[in-house]
């Protein structure tokens, strides 16, 4: 099968756990806090839409509502 050049390779390194993990959630925090969106961010660090919503959870954002879909 040829390659569409869609899927992107899955990120090699695990995600991080304990206190790092914590340092890494707060980090995208910030990012998403500035303006930067969900997705915005996963392009950015190469995770998925949902591990970096699942960090952001963790985080504890107050999430903005989706913009443009109705």
């Amino acid at each position: 099968m040829p390659d569409r050049g869609s899927r992107r390779k899955p990120r090699k390194e695990p995600l991080p756990k304990g206190p790092e993990r914590t340092r890494v959630a707060a980090e995208l925090r910030e990012l998403y806090e500035e303006g930067i969106t969900i997705r915005g961010i996963a392009a950015v660090t190469d995770w998925s839409y949902s591990t970096v919503h699942r960090l952001l959870t963790e985080a504890g954002p107050k999430f903005r509502l989706a913009q443009g879909r109705r």
